[in-house]
């Protein structure tokens, strides 16, 4: 499991948890918003910043009934067509270049989703570093293979797929030119609940395909995608919002900006506290041993005196014999004289 490079940034288990902002439709079909948004995702840590390119009519065709209609009244986007949706939450392609080149100015890489052939080679001519290959698209074996022979490094949702198909992903990646890639679980549910994350399943996902691992996060907060770093996760995608309260089309799962600079101190944090199987004192904690409890002599005793409950206590500091030891030395004489406050020494006991 080697490590990935991004620009000038390494995916590894050694490193800081790659974060990507996701802009998503959160932009409301205005550039000066899309913009104050890289800004904001820049002020607050973030690594990456990621797009989505499609238009609707490379994604669906303007039907408004049937199956082309979204009836479900748990979802976020009851009530349109897939056509009216994918209208308002794409991002303009010519908006692309300079929302990619804000990011770059910021310290942050850019990058997007493809969803077709067409998108692919768009992206090509703004020479992007890397692609994501979302949920939905991840059985597209001809998306797959297009994006792998570009040669950059891939990160491939695993949401609804089979481990079957996650195979087979795989192997169109590795066939193709593609060695470096990451696997990314995620709920396909907006929001999603986090009993759905099943976090437990990125170790055994590392093991089996032997790459990085991550998550692309829809649950609101920032627990899961802290959980998910204790257990591995080296990529952490989540949606960004200037202000969830003025709505967007991903809003109600996406973090704002001062949510996001948690997400990135948290998880930095919970990365560096995974560290390495560890018992006893570390470095760190020599100064606090001398706070233990030990055996000290509490009453002054003379020469040939007995060591008993009245004259020996177990008290901080912690430089006198072990508190295991005081049934071992009860009954027992001193050869000299000893004043109170003095830590138990086996050179004292006859």
């Amino acid at each position: 499991m080697n490590t990935i490079k991004i620009g000038p940034f390494s995916i590894g288990k050694d490193e800081p948890p790659f974060i990507i902002a996701e802009l998503s439709g959160n932009h409301n079909q205005s550039l000066t918003l899309a913009l104050e948004m890289v800004d904001a995702a820049a002020d607050a840590g973030v690594r990456a910043l990621k797009l989505q390119t499609y238009t609707a009519d490379t994604m669906t065709i303007d039907i408004k009934s049937g199956e082309f209609f979204i009836d479900d009244k748990q979802s976020l986007w009851q009530g349109r067509s897939l056509y009216e949706l994918y209208k308002k939450a794409h991002t303009p392609w010519e908006w692309h270049k300079a929302i990619f080149e804000r990011a770059k100015e910021r310290g942050m890489v850019a990058f997007s989703t493809p969803f077709d052939a067409t998108s692919v080679d768009f992206l090509e001519t703004l020479d992007v570093p890397c692609y994501k290959i979302a949920s939905f698209e991840n059985t597209d074996h001809e998306l797959i293979a297009k994006v792998a022979k570009t040669g950059k490094p891939v990160i491939l949702s695993t949401g609804m797929a089979s481990l079957a198909e996650i195979a087979e992903a795989v192997e169109i990646l590795e066939q193709n030119n593609c060695q470096e890639y990451v696997l990314l679980k995620c709920p396909s549910q907006y929001p999603a609940d986090p009993v759905n994350a099943n976090l437990a399943t990125l170790p055994h996902l590392q093991q089996l395909f032997n790459c990085q691992v991550g998550i692309s996060d829809h649950t609101t907060g920032i627990g899961t995608a802290v959980a998910a770093t204790a257990l591995g996760a080296t990529v952490i995608e989540k949606h960004f919002v200037i202000d969830r309260n003025a709505g967007g089309v991903d809003a109600a799962f996406s973090l704002e900006a001062d949510e996001f600079a948690l997400l990135v101190n948290e998880t930095k944090r919970a990365r560096v506290a995974i560290g390495k199987i560890s018992y006893g004192c570390t470095e760190s904690e020599i100064n606090s041993r001398k706070l233990r409890r030990s055996l000290y002599i509490v009453k002054d005793i003379k020469e040939g005196e007995l060591l008993t409950r009245e004259n020996v206590r177990a008290i901080r500091p912690g430089l006198g014999l072990p508190i295991k030891h005081l049934k071992h030395i009860l009954g027992k004489q001193v050869c000299r004289s000893v004043k109170r406050g003095s830590p138990l020494s086996w050179s004292i006991i006859r």
